[in-house]
């Protein structure tokens, strides 16, 4: 086992090498409320695609978007942070089936920019000139929403660049 601190998030990302055992695959899909009882279109469907397993002796639990390729007995080295009493994988290598696979950091960042527009869009409006709270409120919550999906783009980042290592 292998488990190696960052340097930009010290504490945050690490990684830990060995073989898989006691692999469960789960999918979690969550239905729109409000989604028509006639229409099927996957637009009403989001897909979580959950792995809980061991790494020697450290329990991973691993969330995408896509199933993780994985089985029991491959040599795989995972990036993530401690999460409560397991591990949450942000990106891994499979050595043995030669896989790769993270989340989209890139899209994640553009989704952060976005939002850090459409906040200094808000800043710009008469009602925040006027002094009105909701407004403002808007501005907080389009910030706070910007910074998360920054930080999460740069720990993937950082992860992805440590399994390089």
């Amino acid at each position: 086992m292998t488990l190696k601190p960052t340097t930009f998030f010290t504490s945050s990302v690490s990684v830990i090498s060995g073989n898989v055992s006691n692999l469960q695959n789960e999918l979690f899909e969550y239905v729109n409320p409000e989604k028509p009882t006639h229409d099927h279109s996957s637009v009403y469907y989001q897909r979580f695609y959950i792995s809980i397993f061991n790494l020697n002796d450290n329990i991973i639990e691993a969330k995408f978007s896509t199933p993780m390729v994985v089985s029991n007995g491959d040599a795989v080295t995972v990036s993530g942070y401690q999460k409560g009493s397991g591990f949450q994988v942000l990106a891994y290598t499979n050595t043995t089936q030669q896989v790769s696979k993270h989340e989209n950091w890139i899209i994640l960042g553009l989704g952060a920019l976005l939002f850090l527009a459409v906040a200094l869009g808000l800043l710009n409006s008469e009602l925040v000139a006027e002094g009105a709270l909701v407004p403002k409120l808007f501005i907080l919550g389009f910030v706070a929403v910007s910074f998360y999906m920054g930080y999460r783009a740069l720990l993937i980042r950082e992860a992805i660049s440590l399994l390089q290592n």
